[in-house]
C-alpha cells in the first residue's frame, strides 16, 4: 500500500546560530521565513525529528499559511541501552539513568500522540524514532521497545507509523519492519565511499534491495545528502560542486521514478558541530542565510 504519494521532500530543522534542539529553538518569525522558502521550492514533505515547540511552529505556520505541505514527525529517542562500540561517547549510564531516558521516551511518544491530533491534516505520518539500531549508535532503543511504541502510535492515531534508520540496519529488524507501514531508509554514498561517480547508483541499488527484501511495505528515503564542506579536509570529497552535482543527479532518478527521498537537509546548522566548516554543518540546500547554495 502506498501512504504517500510522490512529491518533493526535504529534511527540515530551522536551528540557526545561538539555536539548538536543546537550547532555543527559532522564533515563529524564522520558522515563517523558512516555510515560505521551501513552499516556494515546491517542497510538498518536511520530515522534522521531535514533537517540541519547532515542530509546532512549523505546523502553525503551514495551517495558517495553508501552505500544501505534510509533516513527518517523530521522537528524538535518548538512549535507552549503553553501547560500548559508540564512537562518540563512553557510555556508561547507570540503570536509573537509563530507567529515566525511558521515562523521556515514554513522554515523547505521548507528546507526538497529541501533536498528531492537534494537526491531523498537516502530519502525513509519524515515526518512532531515528538510527536508534546501528552499532555505531549514540541512542540505542531495543527492537522490542521500539515494536511497543509503533503499536502504542497505531493504536493512538489512523495514520502511517514508521521508523528511520539506515539501509545496511534494517535487515537485522526484520520484526520491528513487520510492525511498520512505511519502510523508512538512510542511504549515503558521501558518508560509505564518498564515490560521486557513482553516488546515485548506489541509492539505486538501496532502493532496489529494499523494495525486495520488503514487498509488502512502502519504501521511502528519509536521509539522502551530501555536505559541502569538510573541517581540515577531512572529506575532500566535500565540495559545493560534488553537491550539487549529487543533488541535481538524485532529483532526476526520484523525479522520473517517483521515489519519495526526503533530502538532508533544507538549511546549513551550525550547532552540529565544532567548526562552522565541519562536515555535518553543511548538508543543507541553502546556507545559514537562508540562500540557495547554487
Amino acid at each position: 500500500m502506498e501512504y504517500l504519494q510522490f512529491g518533493k521532500a526535504i529534511c527540515y530543522s530551522g536551528y540557526r546560530k545561538g539555536q539548538s534542539p536543546k537550547g532555543s529553538c527559532p522564533s515563529k518569525e524564522q520558522v515563517e521565513e523558512d516555510i515560505k522558502i521551501l513552499n516556494d521550492s515546491g517542497y510538498r514533505y518536511l520530515r522534522m525529528y521531535d514533537p517540541n515547540d519547532h515542530a509546532r511552529f512549523v505546523l502553525e505556520t503551514i495551517r495558517d499559511k495553508g501552505y500544501p505541505i505534510k509533516c513527518m514527525v517523530g521522537i528524538d529517542s535518548d538512549n535507552e541501552i549503553n553501547n560500548p562500540g559508540c564512537p562518540f561517547e563512553d557510555q556508561h549510564y547507570t540503570p536509573e539513568e537509563l530507567a529515566a531516558h525511558r521515562a523521556r521516551n515514554d513522554a515523547e511518544l505521548d507528546k507526538l500522540i497529541a501533536l498528531a491530533k492537534e494537526f491531523d491534516d498537516e502530519i502525513c505520518a509519524v515515526s518512532v524514532g531515528n538510527e536508534n539500531t546501528p552499532p555505531w549508535g549514540q541512542h540505542m532503543v531495543s527492537e522490542g521497545r521500539l515494536i511497543s511504541h509503533v503499536r502504542k502510535l497505531k493504536e493512538n492515531l489512523d495514520k502511517p507509523v514508521t521508523f528511520c534508520e539506515g539501509f545496511s540496519d534494517w535487515p537485522n529488524i526484520r520484526d520491528l519492519a513487520r510492525e511498520v507501514d512505511i519502510i523508512s531508509v538512510h542511504s549515503y554514498p558521501y558518508h560509505y565511499s564518498g564515490d560521486l561517480e557513482n553516488a546515485v547508483s548506489d541509492n539505486r541499488m538501496h532502493y532496489a534491495k529494499m523494495r525486495e527484501m520488503f514487498p509488502d511495505k512502502q519504501v521511502i528515503f528519509t536521509e539522502v545528502g551530501w555536505s559541502s564542506n569538510s573541517h581540515d579536509n577531512e572529506k575532500p570529497h566535500a565540495t559545493l560542486e560534488n553537491e550539487k552535482r549529487y543533488i541535481t543527479e538524485l532529483q532526476k532518478w526520484i523525479e522520473e521514478d517517483k521515489v519519495i527521498a526526503f533530502i538532508f537537509e533544507a538549511f546549513d546548522e551550525l550547532w552540529k558541530g565544532d567548526f562552522k566548516d565541519s562536515s555535518e554543518c553543511n548538508f543543507g540546500l541553502y546556507n545559514e542565510e537562508r540562500s540557495p547554495k547554487w
